[in-house]
């Protein structure tokens, strides 16, 4: 019974010491801990000084060089092609002949129209001598001088349709495809050439929101093309979308004369330069400043340690600089790193 109570009295007190040890690590962690979280309650944060700046209002727009005029020249009748009178890259003018198509079975219609128009035109002269002498009456007459009139018809729609044997170009260009042999044979509507014109070229681009209000039809813009560094070309605005797309940008479309050696080719990739002569003074802060897109408008402003959320509201896009109309003045110091661990009125550290 002594050895039993002798186990227990040992036992509690290894109990107790073990409790004692336990209890007073709790509390070192605690203080440990609260002397962490004392330490990094301050967010780390970069920041940059919203200022005023002359900015150059020029600005560039990239698309692709379009030919004005493109069009696929088609036969007009069915037949066998006799002859292709031109190839890919012949310059051609507007009316050309590009191939001969067979045309005898053309020709022997037109032969049959004329025929019958030369003898509905005999008989009306023999009716009209004989109404003189009472040989025919009024009404005969009448309806020969019908007869006449759709003869005169068929021989003319003959001849419309043998012309039709010679395939013609109806622009000015450069043969950029040709699609038929001499010796195939086509049918009405196959196409046969394509033709381009590249001596006027056009370059359509996207110009955002911001930037459209100052753009006018008839405004001569400068372009560029990616293989002609050194070479400069002038457009002029012919055409700026009344509506935008899904992204908020204008569809603009410029037209350019393309030099003698028609060096600019349909295809190639081509620059605009807007606004090239002007500037202006404006406030703008660091395109990093803001949270999210630009267009949540949303920047943290450094105020007394701490990060003070603000909303403000954004105007052009100058490179890696915005412009901001309202929100924010001169010499505000906006964050511009570190904002994705930020609440509004969080306690902030600046870092270099």
């Amino acid at each position: 019974m002594k050895r039993v109570l002798i186990s227990i009295i040992v036992i509690g007190g290894l109990l107790a010491g073990m409790f004692y040890i336990l209890n007073k690590n709790k509390k070192k962690t605690e203080a440990e801990t609260a002397v962490v979280a004392q330490t990094n309650t301050a967010v780390a944060v970069r920041i940059d000084t919203a200022q005023m700046q002359q900015i150059s209002l020029a600005y560039q727009a990239n698309g692709t060089f379009m030919p004005k005029q493109e069009v696929t020249v088609a036969a007009e009748t069915g037949g066998r092609v006799v002859r292709v009178l031109v190839d890919e890259g012949s310059h051609v003018s507007a009316g050309q002949t590009l191939a001969v198509v067979e045309g005898d079975r053309l020709n022997v219609n037109v032969a049959n129209a004329q025929a019958n128009y030369d003898n509905a035109q005999a008989t009306l002269q023999r009716y009209e001598s004989a109404l003189a002498t009472g040989g025919v009456t009024q009404q005969q007459v009448d309806g020969m001088r019908l007869q006449f009139e759709s003869a005169k018809n068929n021989l003319k729609s003959a001849k419309i349709v043998a012309g039709d044997v010679t395939i013609k170009t109806s622009v000015s260009g450069i043969v950029n495809a040709r699609k038929i042999e001499p010796g195939a044979y086509v049918s009405a509507g196959t196409a046969a050439f394509d033709i381009v014109n590249v001596s006027t070229l056009k370059l359509r681009v996207n110009v955002d929101e911001k930037n459209v209000a100052t753009l006018k039809v008839g405004q001569t813009v400068d372009v560029s093309a990616s293989v002609y560094a050194d070479k400069k070309f002038t457009g002029r605005i012919t055409f700026i979308a009344p509506k935008s797309d899904g992204s908020l940008n204008f569809p603009v479309e410029i037209e350019i004369a393309n030099n003698p050696n028609n060096e600019l080719r349909a295809g190639m990739y081509g620059t605009a330069l807007f606004g090239a002569e002007g500037s202006t003074n404006t406030l703008v802060v660091p395109r990093t400043a803001f949270v999210g897109s630009i267009a949540d408008n949303k920047i943290f402003v450094l105020k007394n340690g701490k990060a003070i959320e603000t909303k403000v509201q954004s105007g052009r896009s100058f490179g890696n600089d915005v412009e901001i109309i309202g929100g924010l003045v001169a010499g505000d110091q906006v964050i511009v790193s570190g904002q994705i661990n930020l609440n509004d009125q969080a306690a902030v550290q600046v870092i270099k």
